[in-house]
């Protein structure tokens, strides 16, 4: 594979693929949601063999990446077996709402789920975990194998758990 260079964390792709792949190894589709330029999708078709697609408005896709120029909505994840959302930014919502269908990893990084309410880190996987358990899913809270503030994500999982 090229080098590619990177904003953030270096090995947070190949540790988060590592992680879906261990904790997921039946999911096959799966979405990677405001993932930039798709570089944990590829490594997820590539390493993994998995059918993983870039689901970004911005369209900044690396070559050979499925990928959608869209913005993601929740209502998509009847599509996967897994949605992604690995510092997902303004689709934080969404995703975390697609964990009533199909099984979630978010790694939030940004308050973008409530704009009146300022949100460190811990409230804001605190805010998560509460909304999603009120909806009568389940959480695990995740440490992924990179260096940094950002490693830390929760699973969620439907209240079904036969998805």
């Amino acid at each position: 594979m090229a080098h590619h260079s990177f904003h953030g964390a270096p090995g947070r792709f190949e540790a988060t693929a590592r992680f879906v792949a261990d904790r997921f190894p039946n999911a096959q589709y799966v979405a990677d949601v405001a993932g930039g330029q798709g570089m944990l999708a590829r490594i997820l078709t590539k390493r993994y063999n998995k059918q993983a697609e870039l689901i970004d408005p911005r369209g900044w896709a690396l070559r050979g990446v499925a990928s959608r120029q869209e913005a993601y909505e929740a209502g998509s994840a009847e599509f996967y077996d897994l949605v992604v959302g690995l510092h997902p930014d303004q689709a934080l919502r969404p995703v975390v709402e697609s964990a009533q269908r199909r099984p979630v990893l978010v790694v939030p990084c940004c308050n973008f789920w409530d704009p009146e309410t300022r949100l460190g880190r811990a409230a804001l996987t605190e805010a998560i975990t509460r909304y999603h358990e009120e909806r009568g899913g389940s959480v695990e809270p995740v440490t992924l194998g990179f260096a940094g503030p950002m490693n830390r994500g929760l699973v969620l999982l439907p209240s079904d758990r036969r998805h």
